[in-house]
């Protein structure tokens, strides 16, 4: 018995030992990285829109059909430059007709003020006389403005954001017809939650970032709102940023961080090291120590800090996650530290 017993002991052996050495082989290699906390900064992060320092809705004084429009939806308008013009007809004879009764009126009184002198008019018919003269003249005055009024100046430098009419048509009178904005500094206009409002103040730096530019600027708080809007409870905060070159234009969506002097502690973990299964959840890869497994972990992620994402769920202190070689796990995979 013994002699038959031995081989089977020793084949049972042999066995054993391929076993662990075929388990140590399909181990997969990875990195890994013990959760700890970091200290980062709370930076308030919002989104905004870009608007005019100052914007002006421009109409005619009067009415009348449009007769030429010398500026186009885009341009830069100097302040005092010509945008549009009425035709003028109507209005000129107006003026003409009140020059002709300021002139019959004039020589209606200049007859009777000499025969006043003379005492052969009474001063009810020369008072009349006045009277109708500065009437006349006042006639003559309005029916001018009326004729300069057929012309639509820029009251601001800036850039004309609408055009709300053509040549041709009819307009009335106050109609708004251009909208014009003053850009030499523009104003990025956000909502701030309520909570985070005792952490702003007038003249804080902010960093505005303009995505269609590609490119961060620095402007500083100007304005922060009194009254928090009924439905969200946040409150509108408006940044006044220096616009040279005049690249950024009205409508340009913002994102603005504000730095509010405080800081938390946070999981930290390189955005690499993090996926994504096919309902969006993310999740990373925990090391089990005793059994030497890698297992999937769902977790919640917050927001951006150097290049790393912070988990603000779903990981504790201490715990070790796989940083590089997770591409190749699946939940439970045996694994093996690299050196």
């Amino acid at each position: 018995m013994k002699f038959y017993i031995m081989p089977v002991a020793l084949l049972l052996l042999a066995c054993n030992s391929e076993t662990k050495e075929v388990q140590k082989e399909s181990a997969i290699l990875v990195k890994t990285e013990q959760v700890a906390n970091t200290s980062i900064k709370t930076d308030i992060a919002i989104s905004g829109s870009v608007e005019g320092s100052s914007t002006v809705r421009l109409g005619f004084m009067v009415g009348g059909k449009i007769k030429s429009i010398n500026t186009k939806e885009g341009q830069n308008v100097s302040k005092g430059q010509l945008i549009a013009s009425l035709d003028p007809s109507n209005y000129v004879i107006a003026k003409q007709l009140s020059d002709v009764q300021v002139n019959a009126t004039a020589d209606e009184y200049n007859r009777l003020k000499q025969l006043r002198t003379r005492g052969s008019v009474s001063e009810s018919d020369f008072s009349k006389v006045s009277f109708s003269l500065e009437e006349a003249q006042l006639q003559q005055k309005l029916q001018a403005k009326n004729v300069e009024d057929t012309k639509l100046y820029s009251p601001i430098s800036g850039v004309m954001l609408s055009k709300q009419t053509e040549v041709g048509e009819i307009v009335g009178v106050g109609t708004p017809l251009f909208v014009l904005s003053s850009i030499q500094k523009v104003l990025v206009s956000a909502f701030i939650p309520e909570s985070e409002l005792q952490h702003i103040r007038i003249g804080q730096v902010a960093h505005i970032y303009i995505g269609a530019l590609d490119k961060t600027f620095e402007g500083k708080v100007s304005e922060v709102g009194a009254v928090a809007d009924p439905a969200t409870r946040a409150f509108t905060v408006k940044i006044t940023v220096e616009n040279k070159g005049l690249h950024i234009r009205p409508g340009m969506i913002a994102e603005v961080k504000l730095n509010n002097n405080q800081s938390k502690e946070s999981i930290l973990l390189p955005s690499s090291c993090i996926g994504n299964d096919a309902n969006s959840q993310s999740y990373v890869y925990v090391v089990d120590k005793t059994s030497g497994k890698a297992f999937k972990r769902n977790v919640s992620l917050g927001k951006i800090v150097n290049n790393k994402i912070e988990i603000v769920a779903g990981l504790s202190l201490g715990e070790t996650v796989v940083t590089s070689g997770q591409t190749k796990l699946s939940d439970g995979s045996l694994i093996t530290l690299s050196k």
